[in-house]
């Protein structure tokens, strides 16, 4: 995506006025390989469904750690099957039974901490990246969840030149609630991350 500093801060502006679904299908129209990435995560279900609707074949990229819940696991379901989501899973290439020997959880202060990081999240996500080159990533970044995503907006460009798009980048927690009632989708909070720790730790994806 070939925009200047210039334009990006412009259609920010011009994008608080618009819907979730028009920033979307504005993204999607300009998009040759669009991606989005969920871990299913609470809210998630919001930026499923507008990229969804603004195009139904788009690819779903899960990362799937390995340590999601029982109820994480069983709300995928619910979503995958209510918006028929075209997924495309991927895992890390150890299992978690065998990292658990070796390795097991390593808190953040531990040397360890970093490459459990990359075993579960950041290698497999970067794959999914590689094989997809996408150019437009539609992602749930809002504003207030770390010191790194106040920094960015609506549409941010990775230094590869993608495309972010964060369509509720500026919703708060009862913003959502209410989207997601108005469209009949579900929610689910019981989620844990391993990498993150601190709800407010950056993980990783969104520092390139």
């Amino acid at each position: 995506m070939d925009f200047t500093k210039e334009e990006i801060e412009q259609l920010n502006k011009n994008f608080r006025e618009k819907s979730p679904l028009e920033i979307a299908k504005w993204a999607i129209a300009k998009a040759k390989r669009p991606v989005v990435t969920t871990n299913f995560r609470p809210y998630e279900a919001a930026i499923l469904y507008v990229a969804v609707n603004a195009s139904k074949e788009i690819p779903v990229i899960w990362c799937d750690s390995g340590y999601n819940t029982p109820q994480t696991y069983r709300h995928a379901g619910v979503l995958i099957d209510q918006l028929s989501l075209n997924i495309k899973l991927y895992v890390p290439k150890q299992t978690v039974a065998h990292r658990n020997e070796i390795m097991g959880i390593p808190d953040i202060d531990d040397p360890m901490h970093k490459a459990f990081t990359e075993q579960v999240k950041l290698e497999p996500f970067k794959r999914a990246m590689e094989d997809f080159k996408p150019d437009v990533w539609f992602t749930n970044l809002r504003k207030g969840q770390t010191a790194l995503r106040d920094s960015l907006d609506i549409l941010s460009v990775s230094k590869d030149g993608t495309l972010k798009v964060s369509p509720f980048y500026h919703y708060s927690d009862d913003a959502l609630d209410a989207y997601l009632k108005e469209n009949n989708l579900p929610n689910e909070f019981k989620y844990f991350d391993p990498t993150k720790v601190l709800e407010n730790r950056e993980c990783g994806l969104h520092t390139n």
